[in-house]
């Protein structure tokens, strides 16, 4: 089982003083070191655990909840720039903040919301949170082998979990059991409930630091105010998941960026121009500044796509009836689009990076690597094949997403 290391002071910021621009100031030194840091402690298995409960007291999972709720007010764009930020520093940390940035996107989004208040002052008391209804233990996708049988005024779960992406940092897991009587029991617990086993076994290539491996559950008392309870009217816009497929885009976004990022300072600080080359630096040679541009573009593309993505999703807001629903429909075809461009980009860029030097680039110590790993392990949350297909029908047809929450 990992601990958790020892939070750091909370930041004199007050909520009423939260702003986005002020959140990003604040997060700006954090990242730099993130980003300085990156490379080794993928290399030592090095959780970043300071630096993420610094950007978490920065108030960075109140950015998009609004001002009057204690948040800094942001929109669906202004919270997507300051993932592309954290996932350029460091795409780990930024998949492990997800679930977080999920949950925040519900408060802001959902008046409705099953105990929304209670979520909302965690948010506020700077938590953060993990969330996985995934299980490695056989059958469809999908199916819950996790049991809650009643005890009392509660339940006792027991089962394993998957995927709980972020959990070594995160104080606070939503999970589901499967009851008796068949139906699911949706509950949040702390970590630090007896019973509750965080297990550190996450082996993909990439993404080696979101801390996704197993959270194992044995006798775990669950109380019934615990347990979210969800509403059985349908919702006027039900693409739930289009928020999470555009986080999963943005990453992809920041994994283009440090890409770039990486490909200039090689070139400048360690490359040698090729010996047949007529430059006198690597940063002369024409070859390499075409690279450095296609990588450039590559990294611009998916920002962009990605940022236009959320002004899409942004539009959603405040609709009811046909109009939530065309809208919410038009979003998360654009949001598929998006996250297919923003994958493809992100693994050219990645790959594009080793064509501006020659084999000394390839060194374990750049780690290099890293950033196409990265990106193709968050690629397959979801297949882009399916995005492109989805869209297509949507523009040929005006067939409907899927509301599965992958779109």
């Amino acid at each position: 089982m990992t601990t958790l290391a020892e939070p750091e002071p909370r930041s004199a910021t007050t909520d009423s003083d939260l702003t986005v621009d002020g959140v990003r100031a604040a997060i700006c030194p954090i990242l730099r070191r993130l980003g300085e840091t990156a490379g080794p402690r993928e290399q030592t298995r090095d959780y970043a655990f300071a630096e993420v409960r610094a950007l978490a007291d920065a108030g960075i999972g109140l950015v998009g909840i609004a001002k009057e709720d204690g948040g800094a007010g942001g929109s669906p764009r202004a919270v997507t720039e300051v993932v592309i930020d954290v996932a350029r520093a460091d795409s780990s940390v930024a998949q492990a903040l997800r679930s977080t940035f999920l949950i925040a996107n519900q408060v802001a989004g959902r008046p409705d919301l099953p105990q929304r208040a209670v979520v909302l002052d965690r948010l506020r008391d700077r938590a953060l949170f993990a969330g996985t209804a995934n299980e490695r233990t056989g059958g469809a996708s999908g199916q819950t082998n996790a049991t809650a049988r009643r005890d009392g005024s509660g339940w006792v779960v027991n089962g394993e979990k998957y995927y709980s992406t972020g959990g070594l940092y995160a104080s606070w897991l939503s999970t589901q059991a499967l009851a008796e009587d068949g139906t699911v029991v949706r509950f949040t617990v702390p970590f630090d409930r007896t019973g509750v086993e965080r297990l550190d076994d996450f082996d993909a290539v990439g993404q080696r630091l979101t801390a996704s491996g197993t959270t194992r559950l044995t006798e775990v008392r669950v109380r019934d105010d615990e347990v979210t309870t969800l509403g059985d009217n349908p919702l006027d816009n039900p693409w739930t998941g289009s928020f999470a497929q555009l986080y999963l885009a943005a990453v992809q976004a920041g994994v283009a960026a440090r890409a770039f990022d990486d490909a200039v300072w090689y070139v400048r600080e360690k490359a040698r121009p090729i010996k047949h080359s007529s430059a006198a630096t690597s940063a002369e040679d024409p070859y390499v500044r075409q690279t450095v541009g296609e990588i450039a573009a590559r990294a611009q593309a998916s920002r962009a796509v990605v940022l236009l993505a959320a002004e899409a999703l942004g539009e959603v807001s405040g609709l009811t009836g046909t109009a939530a629903r065309e809208a919410g429909a038009g979003a998360a075809v654009h949001v598929a689009q998006a996250g297919a461009i923003a994958i493809e980009s992100a693994l050219k860029a990645a790959e594009l990076l080793f064509d501006v030097g020659g084999g000394s680039i390839t060194n374990r110590d750049l780690g290099f690597d890293r950033h196409w790993r990265n990106s193709r392990t968050a690629a397959n949350h979801n297949p882009r094949q399916w995005k492109y297909a989805v869209a297509g029908a949507y523009h040929l047809t005006g067939e409907e997403p899927p509301t599965t929450g992958l779109f």
